[in-house]
């Protein structure tokens, strides 16, 4: 009896086996991406010869077996990652995503930037149907501005309590953060950062500072900048994102500022940064940033200074003219030692901090700042591997923001069940080919774009007509 008993234990098991097997034999999956190396950097999976099979929006299956697909893609030699996440851009107009899209980005997020109405903006964009997921933060700034508050003074006592009402109710409609510019609004005191500081710790989200200063000539330090931020997070225990800590917090003294974040880590507070991969910054020559004495806090002249999207160096006598009308300056004042040591610190991700406009008056960064991470400095400069870049770009952007945003938590990651949203790159070809005079460049070597499980990039071009862009929200408890 034990025998029989044993015996049918057995076959009940190869049965269950084999129909299994069958089953998944017969399973047709509606995208298939065979043979490639798989890289997932939050379980550090590394594999080459895998298949991915895609059901809808999802990542089904894994596997080393051979998967049947309604559309196939061979990926032989070729990396599958994660879909790139941008949180340091600005909102997805219809010109700007699509060199997003061929840079790897299927995630836009618009935290450096943003808006005072969430719920608006939401329904603007979904009427839009963007390409590419997108969100948005509270943007401090325009807030400030509908307010009337002079950029050069403090707000009141009741205007505080007017813009952390704001806030909250930002927060309550899908805002996923709040972003400040101290630098540009010099009149932001210390105590509008505190305000703005409670209201995000009461929604656990993290505030996105463009700190005061970017320089190291004193008065007004960059040091002394991250120390008002953080002396705000110990006080309120809010977190706190540095920006592009390359040109704000960090340029000329990037090893010591990189410290004082990691000592305030290392006292428990929640702080993280950003870069794009880029020696040079470009801003509006009529911001605050080119007040009187710029020359000597950015250690350059008016030689150094390039008008975006043309090949046009500034004299004081163009300089005055461009200033009136707002045009967007290219500086060469970023030393290359403060981004390479930067990339390295296991904290700072990769966000581009610009997004193309039809005038092309931007930065490269905007078309070109995911692909130049991986071909720069992964493959010629051995700066960082290949897993820290593609985790710098996924996963930790994803982690960022994703306590408030449960789309997030199925973003940045190449597992199954997560959003089939999907890079596939050559390494050895993978190039950003946007310049300071022709920043509107697509970025080449990435084969495929997929976004919510539809193709939106192929080798041949983009997919203009697939608009599978989802609403990334901010969810209030």
């Amino acid at each position: 009896m034990k025998k029989f008993l044993f015996l049918l234990f057995v076959f009940l098991i190869l049965f269950t086996f084999t129909k299994s097997v069958f089953a998944e034999s017969q399973t047709v999956y509606d995208v298939v991406i065979s043979n490639g190396r798989v890289m997932d950097p939050e379980t550090k999976l590394d594999k080459e010869g895998l298949n991915v099979g895609i059901k809808g929006k999802t990542i089904s299956k894994i596997t080393s077996e051979k998967i049947k697909g309604k559309t196939e893609i061979n990926a032989a030699g070729k990396i599958i990652a994660p879909g790139f996440i941008d949180l340091m851009s600005y909102n997805p107009n219809s010109y700007g995503v699509w060199y997003k899209i061929a840079d790897g980005v299927t995630t836009n997020l618009a935290m450096h930037g943003g808006t005072v109405y969430p719920e608006s903006w939401y329904k603007t964009y979904i009427a839009a149907k963007p390409p590419l997921n997108f969100g948005t933060g509270f943007f401090y700034n325009s807030a400030r501005n509908q307010l009337g508050i002079n950029m050069y003074k403090p707000a009141t006592v009741f205007q505080m309590k007017t813009l952390a009402q704001m806030a909250r109710n930002a927060l309550k409609t899908g805002a996923l953060g709040i972003g400040m510019s101290p630098e540009y609004v010099p009149g932001t005191s210390t105590e509008e950062i505190d305000a703005m500081m409670k209201v995000a710790k009461e929604f656990d989200v993290p505030v996105f500072f463009h700190v005061r200063y970017s320089d190291m000539e004193p008065p007004g330090t960059n040091i002394e900048a991250l120390n008002e931020v953080i002396g705000s997070a110990r006080r309120t225990g809010a977190a706190i994102h540095i920006d592009h800590i390359n040109s704000t917090g960090g340029t000329f003294s990037m090893p010591e500022s990189l410290k004082i974040l990691s000592d305030a880590r290392k006292e428990g507070l929640n702080i993280t940064a950003d870069l794009y991969p880029y020696d040079f910054w470009g801003t509006y020559l009529n911001s605050a940033r080119f007040n009187a004495g710029w020359q000597e806090r950015f250690r350059i002249t008016y030689k150094d200074l390039q008008i975006a999207g043309t090949e046009e160096r500034l004299t004081p006598k163009s300089f005055a003219k461009y200033r009136k009308l707002g045009k967007l300056a290219i500086a060469y004042a970023i030393p290359e030692g403060d981004v390479v040591e930067a990339l390295r610190d296991p904290f700072v991700m990769i966000g581009s901090d610009a997004i193309l406009e039809p005038s092309n008056n931007n930065h490269p960064r905007g078309a070109g700042a995911f692909s130049r991470t991986i071909a720069k400095y992964v493959r010629q400069k051995n700066t960082i591997s290949l897993m820290e870049a593609i985790e710098k770009m996924t996963i930790m952007p994803a982690k960022r923001l994703e306590k408030k945003s449960p789309a997030l938590r199925k973003k940045g990651r190449l597992q199954e069940n997560m959003d089939a949203d999907i890079v596939i790159f050559d390494f050895d070809k993978i190039q950003d080919n946007a310049t300071v005079v022709k920043p509107n460049q697509y970025s080449s070597g990435i084969d495929y774009v997929l976004i919510n499980g539809k193709i939106v990039k192929t080798p041949t071009g983009l997919n203009k007509n697939t608009r599978v862009g989802e609403a990334i929200r901010g969810v209030a408890d």
